[in-house]
Parts: C-alpha cells; structure tokens; sequence
C-alpha cells in the first residue's frame, strides 16, 4: 500500500518548520497523546488562521503534520536566523519540562533530555544563550498551560 502524503498546508514554511521542531520535540518520549494533539491544533490554527472556518479547515490539515515525527536533524538547518533558533530552543524547554508521563517519573525523562541535547547541539547557540533561555522558561509562571506560551511566544516572534 503506498503511503499518503497530506496536501502541502496552507501555512508558510517558515511555520511548518516551527510547528513541527516542537511536535518533535512533544515526540521525544515516544508519546504524544491525543489531548495534547488536539490542544496544540487549536492553538496552531488559531494563531495561523484568522476566520473561524478557516481555523477549522486548517487544524485538520495540521493533524497530519503533527502526527509525523521527524527528526531534528532535517528540521533544525531549515531555521532562518538566530531568533528562529532562540524561540526553538525556548518552546523546545517549555514542552519537555511540561510533564512526566507518570508521578514516579522525572519531569524530563531520559529520551527528552537526549532529545532537547541534539537540539541544544543542532542549533549551535552560544552556551550563555542556551543558559539564559532556560533559565526564562524557568522562572516563567506555570499560571498558563504550556501551549498558551507557546502561542504566546509565537505570536510574538510573527509579529517582529
């Protein structure tokens, strides 16, 4: 049986190549449930869609793309520029340290940390940049869930 490639969507690349390092990254432990998918689908749609059809019609094409875990070594190098890979970075942090799969578990378990490393090593951020966004991510308040910062943080980069 061949396999289906969804339509090209209809958001920009630049988009894309952001949606999916963080989809990636969400990957890292081998699981990404449903609520997290649905979650992450409203808030991509409706900070990439503006009417809410739209907003409708492009979740479900999103839902392809980020059901499809792809490495960071493919999608790290189509990054634009430093801020590209500073926000990176930054939701890369905020979505490994958002959980533990169970209460036993560390909050950033082995496969993530592994994961947020070749990250950290793909972007070849200077090591005082590195500290500083983590550090920001942090001490941010857990008041909001993880998606809000990160369409927060979106919305801020789309609007530079």
């Amino acid at each position: 049986m061949p396999l289906h490639t969804p339509p090209p969507p209809s958001i920009s690349p630049r988009q894309m190549t952001l949606m999916r390092i963080v989809a990636s990254m969400a990957w890292s432990d081998g699981n990404l449930a449903d609520a997290e998918v649905d979650l992450m689908l409203d808030r991509f749609s409706g900070l990439f869609a503006d009417k809410e059809d739209g907003q409708q019609s492009l979740r479900e094409e999103l839902r392809d793309y980020l059901m499809q875990n792809l490495p960071l070594g493919e999608l790290v190098p189509q990054l634009q520029d430093q801020a590209e890979r500073e926000l990176v970075l930054r939701l890369g942090y905020e979505v490994i340290s958002s959980s533990a799969r169970t209460p036993e578990e560390n909050l950033i378990n082995d496969e993530e940390a592994t994961a947020y490393q070749t990250l950290v090593n793909l972007l070849k951020l200077p090591p005082e940049v590195v500290d500083r966004i983590e550090s920001e991510a942090e001490n941010s308040p857990r008041t909001t869930t993880l998606v809000n910062h990160m369409t927060a943080h979106l919305e801020a980069f789309f609007q530079e």
